[in-house]
């Protein structure tokens, strides 16, 4: 396991990324194409940008990151936000193609706790989805998987055509860490 880690950890730093994560963003961009040239993108939890440089990699029109850690990443498709998700003024937002969600707890050791609070942080990021996506956009949260995981995929998948739990190669096996890819928007 701890071998993995430093496979992806060493391939990120030498490939000048700043995270392992940008791996599994385009992992699941390859197999479901949720990100296509020139969409504009909203990055909740972009710290410290890894997501931003595989947006940029895929040819993003224009991307918007939010976080409570300052980004490392300056480009001028890029316009970062320093702020909480949860005092966001959505309105000075305008439609996004679409919305990624890589947001996680301060983890305690407590995997149910950490569990049920990573479910509250990608429920507040599905809430921000819903209002900011266009009609057929698409949407991918980051979750621990523990109590509440059906409940929250069962909700998403009724806003969306397409609905699905998905595990990158990237991520450790013993993480419960989890994917949900959700696709073409349905505007209620």
């Amino acid at each position: 396991m701890q071998n993995r880690k430093d496979y992806y950890f060493k391939k990120a730093k030498t490939q000048g990324y700043l995270a392992r994560s940008i791996y599994k963003l385009l992992e699941i961009n390859k197999k479901y194409n949720l990100i296509t040239p020139n969409s504009r993108v909203l990055d909740l939890g972009t710290s410290p940008g890894s997501w931003v440089q595989a947006c940029l990699k895929l040819k993003v029109k224009e991307i918007i990151g939010i976080d409570i850690t300052e980004a490392k990443i300056k480009n001028p498709n890029f316009v970062f936000l320093k702020e909480d998700i949860s005092k966001l003024d959505i309105k000075n937002l305008k439609e996004f193609d679409v919305v990624l969600s890589d947001l996680a707890p301060s983890t305690s050791g407590n995997k149910q706790l950490d569990s049920e609070k990573s479910i509250e942080l990608s429920d507040k990021a599905f809430n921000i989805a819903k209002k900011v996506l266009k009609p057929n956009g698409n949407f991918l949260v980051k979750v621990f998987q523990g109590p509440g995981f059906e409940e929250l995929f069962n909700e998403i998948r009724k806003n969306f055509k397409f609905c699905k739990s998905y595990k990158p190669k990237s991520t450790r096996k013993s993480s419960k860490e989890i994917y949900i890819v959700a696709k073409n928007f349905i505007n209620n």
